[in-house]
């Protein structure tokens, strides 16, 4: 490739003295491919709330770019535009703005805020302190009712201020493209990235789609449950998601955002296999 596309990595907040020390490891190793910024998400109703929060601006303070998922979840009002000031103070420049959901148990007590309103309520108080990053679905998000009302919801957060958007992960291209093609359609000009997730353990990686409505191609599932050694499962996981990007890429696809669970390696081999360049 010749010239380098928009990269970034996204975090979850770990739960243990250990799993922050990886995570800062982890994160030392990956600056190296200089990406655009770093996300951290933002646990059910907030659950991870001060977390995320702590460890935005410990890297803040580092002087990396990063980006906290925010949504309101269980919080009011005043609980949000208080975080929203912490950052904003730190020097945190861009959010990733998500509709959240909420925690077990906590049924009707709260309503959940739709992520266009959280943009325009961050618009309403911050103005354009922040680059503001929202959630697309090339495969359509599982509680939508149709292809076309979910492209008429992410419409509705660009209206509402958003810039950019960062989709979840898929392994079919034509579902991006295609994805892509009805945006323009409908009027969305702005910067789609492809979600990508690395395959290094494929019953998690089963698990979890299931869960969030990601499909695995039906020729990769038979080929991944076929092998008994792990190697194996990561060295397809490599090769696929490797052409993955590239095609991605070739195709237009403005930059790439990892979903790195917190490991080095994975991430970092596709990357070395693109030939994106370490500083």
């Amino acid at each position: 490739m010749t010239d380098t596309p928009r990269i970034s990595f996204e975090f979850f907040p770990p739960k243990t003295p250990e799993g922050r020390e990886k995570l800062y490891k982890t994160r030392e190793t990956l600056q190296a491919f200089e990406p655009e910024f770093f996300s951290v998400t933002y646990g059910a109703g907030g659950t991870t709330r001060d977390t995320t929060a702590n460890i935005v601006t410990d890297m803040r303070g580092d002087g990396i770019s990063i980006a906290p998922h925010l949504s309101f979840g269980g919080d009011n009002e005043d609980t949000v535009l208080e975080l929203l000031n912490r950052y904003k103070e730190a020097g945190v420049n861009r959010i990733v703005a998500l509709r959240g959901d909420m925690p077990s148990g906590m049924g009707a007590v709260a309503q959940l805020v739709y992520a266009n309103e959280l943009v325009a309520f961050i618009r309403r108080h911050t103005d354009d302190q922040f680059h503001l990053e929202v959630a697309a679905y090339p495969e359509i998000h599982p509680e939508s009712e149709s292809y076309d009302d979910d492209i008429f919801y992410l419409k509705g957060k660009f209206e509402a201020g958003a810039d950019s958007a960062l989709t979840q992960y898929f392994y079919n291209p034509d579902a991006y493209f295609y994805f892509i093609d009805q945006c323009q359609k409908a009027d969305i000009d702005a910067p789609i990235v492809p979600g990508i997730m690395p395959i290094t353990n494929f019953a998690n990686l089963a698990r979890f789609s299931r869960n969030c409505g990601a499909e695995i191609p039906r020729w990769l599932r038979q080929r991944m449950e076929s092998f008994r050694d792990p190697e194996d499962i990561k060295k397809l996981g490599l090769e696929v998601v490797t052409d993955l990007c590239k095609t991605l890429l070739e195709g237009g696809a403005p930059g790439l955002h990892f979903y790195t669970m917190n490991q080095v390696s994975p991430t970092a081999d596709i990357l070395r296999a693109l030939d994106i360049p370490e500083a």
